[in-house]
């Protein structure tokens, strides 16, 4: 009874979790999903394009159920980084297609199986898991980098997830962290 509301539980917030990272693309233009707005190149679309591989790889290879469209290996050196950011011939409709596909056969590998069920993870230095171990670092996963979402959308337009304030309440807010931080020193 506890594992499959723990299932359930994991399973329904992966899937608002995959839904928070697509809504931080809607309403900009291409440039800006693909921009780089941190030091190491971090942008909203590589954030989609890297969950999608490596989910995939999760919630498929490990459980013998692989993707049925063609993946890098996940032991090639120099195909490593390149999946956090979208080439100028892949288009944001593919790369999101593609995360919903990806979504469409995790759901399948997680219906299918119990949440102990056993799978090998080869890149992890204890590789033997259970669909619990891996629904549990997916979805850390997928929030970690909604997070990451939320901050580079923030910084694109300011639009964010908290509740709905007019500016000058953030720009009170923001004098008043200020000052805090100041008064830290």
């Amino acid at each position: 009874m506890i594992d499959d509301f723990a299932k359930r539980y994991l399973h329904d917030d992966l899937r608002e979790a995959r839904e928070a990272v697509l809504e931080k693309l809607d309403g900009l233009d291409e440039y800006s999903v693909r921009r780089p707005l941190t030091a190491t190149g971090t942008n909203l679309l590589g954030l989609v394009k890297h969950l999608a591989l490596w989910e995939t790889r999760y919630l498929g290879e490990v459980f013998g159920r692989p993707f049925p469209e063609p993946l890098p290996r996940w032991d090639d050196l120099e195909a490593r980084g390149r999946d956090f950011w979208a080439t100028p011939e892949e288009t944001r409709t593919e790369i999101v297609a593609r995360y919903r596909r990806v979504a469409e056969h995790s759901d399948a590998t997680i219906d299918a199986l119990e949440v102990d069920a056993p799978g090998h993870v080869p890149w992890w230095p204890r590789p033997d898991v259970l669909l619990f171990n891996v629904m549990v670092h997916v979805l850390t996963e997928t929030n970690r980098h909604a997070g990451h979402a939320d901050i580079l959308r923030e910084q694109l337009d300011g639009a964010t997830s908290a509740p709905s304030r007019d500016s000058e309440f953030w720009t009170a807010r923001y004098a008043e962290i200020e000052r805090a931080a100041t008064a830290a020193r």
